[in-house]
């Protein structure tokens, strides 16, 4: 364990580092400045794109994020904690689908709870190993059942290695270079949506979630 939290240290001192030595380029949005004054939402980000959001809660509001409940993550959990985030477990990991179903519920719900406490929450919005930049259902059924808003958020750096063979194309930000971040439109889901309506909201956001990250990529290859 004291290995692991050695390694947990080392990360989230890299990411601080990223975060320090990255100049924001015209156009960007402070996104730990969005907390700040405003009602509790819902972030969400891409899987491969959410490393650096360990770093992000500045001004040390109440901010719980769901990760999964797989031994990969545990490391993902240390990192957010040391960046004074707390997180809820999901589901994930090798538990059969039932098991996994059951925690993701359970996860949902505690989320709504910090949710009804007017905290903010976050949470990556495409199903683990499944399409790479396609938003499932967990972030809106989320958005259902708490009456809060999705708040689609990206960052990226103009240095940056991008793992090509990863079923997401994670992206590994490196230091002293420009940076990008953008918020999209909130996506608001009724509390009595129909399948249909929750399908279109899926899909808003990840047309959303496609065109700010697109942008930011753009901001900082000079194609903006």
């Amino acid at each position: 364990m004291m290995v692991k939290h050695a390694v947990a240290r080392l990360i989230y001192g890299w990411l601080v580092l990223v975060m320090r030595t990255n100049r924001l380029v015209e156009g960007s949005v402070d996104l730990p400045g969005l907390s700040r004054g405003e009602r509790s939402m819902i972030t969400t980000t891409w899987h491969g794109r959410h490393f650096m959001f360990a770093c992000l809660n500045r001004y040390r509001v109440p901010l719980t994020i769901m990760v999964s409940r797989s031994a990969d993550a545990e490391m993902n959990a240390m990192v957010l904690k040391l960046g004074g985030i707390e997180t809820v477990r999901g589901s994930g990991g090798r538990a059969g689908q039932h098991r996994a179903e059951k925690g993701g519920a359970s996860a949902l719900i505690q989320m709504k709870r910090v949710l009804d406490a007017d905290e903010w929450v976050g949470m990556v919005a495409n199903v683990i190993k499944g399409p790479a930049r396609e938003a499932g259902m967990g972030v809106i059924t989320l958005a259902r059942i708490s009456g809060k808003p999705i708040l689609p958020v990206a960052y990226q750096t103009s240095r940056r290695i991008v793992l090509e063979k990863s079923w997401d194309k994670s992206v590994i930000n490196l230091p002293f270079g420009r940076a990008a971040s953008l918020a999209g439109e909130p996506i608001h889901v009724a509390a009595d949506a129909t399948d249909e309506e929750m399908e279109a909201a899926r899909q808003r956001l990840t047309d959303e979630l496609n065109r700010i990250h697109d942008r930011c990529d753009a901001l900082l290859d000079g194609r903006a």
